[in-house]
């Protein structure tokens, strides 16, 4: 049977050619997933950026831990403690103590996330002038990288300063340094110290203050921004890289095994001549299963060569647009290899047994029929296997609405569920396929001359050959179809959720993580007509079922006036009840019932009980929970909605010659109705793409407890009367740049606001 195998591929060469390219293109494409996911399963350890050059960091407390039966529950805090002043007092008397602050600059014509530090820290990090001097005055400050030269002066959301010196730049950030005693003023807080003394000795003055840690070697890089942000990076590619993978997996099964059937459906006569030859049902099985064995091995080894030279294109394509960070490369793993090889040759054989089954089937008499007929489409197999598959899925989606709706806008779910469905449309197909053929067919049937007639004919009495080479395309179609519209649903429903909450005409955003001052804040209320809301990004810690520790984004609002600015979707109780000893969640909270206590932790770890003021539906992501300023200490406000009483005319007062809007600090304007979807590099990536935050309400997201952050912001078209300070593509007149949303540095990918648990 071998050598009959290899004298059929060789002679019938051009009838596997569409078998091998099927399954040499799908283990490529798994190879290629394979190596990114391999890629992305660790992070590399990263060194100590910003205190590479530190003796010692003192760090505040940033991890709130809560000790359960189960043992303790760790959670970062969103507003980390800062150092005890008695800590700060004892660690002067061993020696040199530098406090660090951080704090976000906009700049006019700067980079889109400049960072402010104190000039004595830029040491620690190995800064040194380039050019010009060090700052001496509230006015003066040095830059990092060549965007601003000695002698320029600048337009800031600090203040209008003196750029007096440059320093090369290190990568990681876009530094500004002011005095120490300007950094001092614009961030008070001292969440983290550089000590120059013995760790020893450090240690033993810290002992006693809760939550403070001690840095040293590449501990240090814990003290860096955001030292969390390649494991948050390649969570997200884990998610996208399987996801594709499982989904190239479930085609490449379909193609070939319908290029296997349709291959057997064309060698029917062939196999009648062997059996009238002698040949046995078995031998018949066992040359169709060696051919597909031949085919799988060379178009496996085909397919992982493809892959070893596509993967590094396909990880190039994701950092360069930002879904990666940038140290993001194909490593030397082998698992993939053998992976996606034994997977093409499994796909192959598995393809390969119904219609090697088919082949045994065939009769003697088969090689003297010359019509194209094929026998019947269906088999009761194909029937038990297409009905039970339908039956599953149906079932599957009237228990998931009827109990628990949520759960279909989970990334699994609106995966998985579809190729349920598409597997039994696929197994099912045939009967439908002759009047489908006869009704696509009907008008170049009776087009002038034979050849619509003869192909409507020859597809509808092949129903067997035609369903084959239909199946891979339905699969392919309906796979992408589904996955494209679940993710514009639920962007059009989380838009559709924002237009009908919200009541504000105007929002005002700050960019990058950062703050809205108070004088914008002041002079926004002092416009008459203007009802202004003013709210803070924060979090809120629940211990559930005595064992999980949980996360929820949190805004900090005044309840008063955001009952005015936006509508939130309550199922139980009043916004305007919400005060400083209660709290406002969401259906997803374990306990969820107005008046009830619950004990939760700030985002500064402090613990509080509260009363649930009123409760919040689910919606498409997953309400965020409400509190009051009380309640968030150190949130600092981000986000401004103004409803106008007497309509856009009442903005004169913050309208220059232009007509335009201004604010100090060039934040940007948006009209609150402008909703548009924003996606990333154009692809349907799970969890779906929601609508910039400086377009929607606080309280909307696409992950359980989750309340938007506002960092992202595009402006939009302004209502009639009123413009917006900027809009996407246009130069902002106050601060010269280009308005829309903010770049990201690599290494810094945009997070959406998540549910977390431990």
């Amino acid at each position: 049977m071998l050598s009959l195998a290899l004298r059929t591929l060789h002679a019938r060469w051009i009838t596997f050619a569409g078998t091998f390219t099927a399954l040499s293109l799908g283990v490529a494409l798994l190879t290629v997933m394979g190596l990114a996911l391999a890629s992305s399963l660790d992070a590399p350890a990263r060194k100590p950026e910003r205190f590479s050059a530190a003796p010692v960091v003192v760090k505040g407390a940033h991890t709130l831990r809560v000790p359960t039966p189960n043992g303790d529950r760790t959670e970062q805090l969103v507003h980390p403690r800062a150092v005890p002043r008695a800590t700060m007092a004892k660690l002067r008397r061993l020696g040199t103590v530098v406090a660090d602050r951080s704090y976000p600059v906009r700049a006019e014509g700067g980079p889109g996330e400049l960072t402010g530090h104190p000039w004595s820290t830029a040491r620690y990090a190995s800064y040194a002038l380039e050019s010009g001097r060090a700052p001496r005055a509230d006015d003066e400050i040095v830059v990092s990288g060549d965007w601003a030269r000695p002698g320029e002066r600048l337009r800031t959301d600090r203040g209008s300063v003196r750029v007096v010196g440059t320093v090369a730049a290190r990568g990681f950030e876009h530094a500004v340094f002011h005095t120490d005693a300007r950094a001092a003023e614009l961030s008070p807080p001292v969440h983290q110290l550089i000590v120059d003394a013995r760790p020893a000795d450090v240690r033993e003055a810290v002992r006693g203050a809760e939550g403070v840690r001690v840095l040293t070697g590449d501990d240090r890089r814990w003290a860096d921004a955001d030292p969390l942000r390649d494991k948050e990076a390649l969570t997200a590619l884990n998610a996208l890289f399987g996801t594709a993978g499982g989904v190239s997996a479930f085609v490449s099964v379909f193609v070939v095994a319908s290029t296997f059937a349709f291959a057997v459906e064309q060698r029917r006569r062939e196999f009648g001549l062997l059996r009238t030859a002698g040949a046995t049902p078995g031998q018949l099985r066992r040359m169709v299963v060696l051919e597909a064995l031949l085919v799988g091995v060379l178009a496996s080894a085909a397919g992982c060569a493809l892959g070893a030279r596509a993967a590094p294109r396909l990880a190039a394509w994701v950092v360069d647009v930002e879904l990666a960070p940038g140290w993001f490369a194909i490593g030397d793993a082998s698992w993939p290899y053998h992976a996606a090889f034994w997977t093409g040759l499994l796909v192959a054989l598995c393809g390969v047994v119904a219609a090697s089954w088919r082949a045994g089937r065939t009769g003697p008499l088969q090689a003297l029929r010359k019509a194209s007929a094929g026998p019947g489409a269906m088999t009761g197999g194909r029937w038990l296997c297409g009905t039970g598959l339908l039956l599953t899925a149906v079932v599957t989606l009237v228990i998931a609405l009827l109990s628990d709706p949520g759960d279909l806008l989970h990334r699994k779910t609106y995966v998985s569920l579809p190729m349920l469905l598409i597997t039994a449309a696929a197994l099912l197909a045939p009967p439908v396929v002759h009047p489908a053929v006869r009704l696509l067919a009907w008008l170049p049937a009776r087009l002038p001359g034979a050849g619509g007639m003869l192909v409507r004919e020859h597809a509808s009495a092949g129903v067997r050959r035609t369903a084959a080479v239909a199946a891979p395309v339905l699969v392919t179609v309906a796979l992408a179809g589904s996955l494209l519209g679940a993710t514009e649903t639920l962007d059009r429903a989380g838009a559709a959720e924002t237009r009908k909450r919200t009541t504000a005409a105007f929002v005002v955003t700050a960019a990058h993580g950062g703050a809205i001052g108070s004088r914008t804040l002041d002079r926004l209320r002092a416009v008459p007509g203007a009802r202004v809301s003013a709210s803070a990004p924060s979090a809120v810690y629940v211990l559930e079922e005595g064992t999980a520790l949980i996360r929820s984004e949190a805004r900090a609002v005044d309840p008063g006036a955001q009952a005015v600015t936006a509508r939130l979707p309550l199922t139980a109780g009043k916004a305007t009840d919400l005060d400083d000893g209660s709290v406002i969640v969401n259906e997803e909270w374990e306990r969820h019932t107005v008046g009830q206590r619950v004990r939760v932790w700030l985002g500064d770890g402090t613990e509080r009980t509260l009363g649930i003021a009123a409760v919040m539906a689910t919606g498409t992501g997953g309400n965020g929970v409400y509190v009051t300023h009380a309640n968030a200490p150190g949130a600092r406000v981000d986000r401004i909605d103004v409803a106008l009483a007497d309509g856009p005319q009442c903005l004169k007062g913050l309208c220059g010659r232009s007509g335009t809007p201004q604010t100090p600090g060039c934040y940007p304007w948006t009209p609150a109705r402008s909703l548009q979807k924003e996606t990333r590099a154009g692809l349907p990536i799970p969890p779906p793409a929601v609508p910039a935050a400086a377009r929607r309400p606080a309280g909307t997201g696409h992950r359980p407890r989750a309340a938007p952050s506002p960092r992202d912001s595009r402006p939009g078209p302004p209502p009639s009367g009123a413009r917006p300070a900027s809009a996407p593509g246009s130069t902002d007149p106050r601060c010269g740049r280009r308005a829309g949303p903010p770049a990201r540095h690599r290494n810094r990918p945009a997070r959406h606001p998540r549910r977390k648990g431990s």
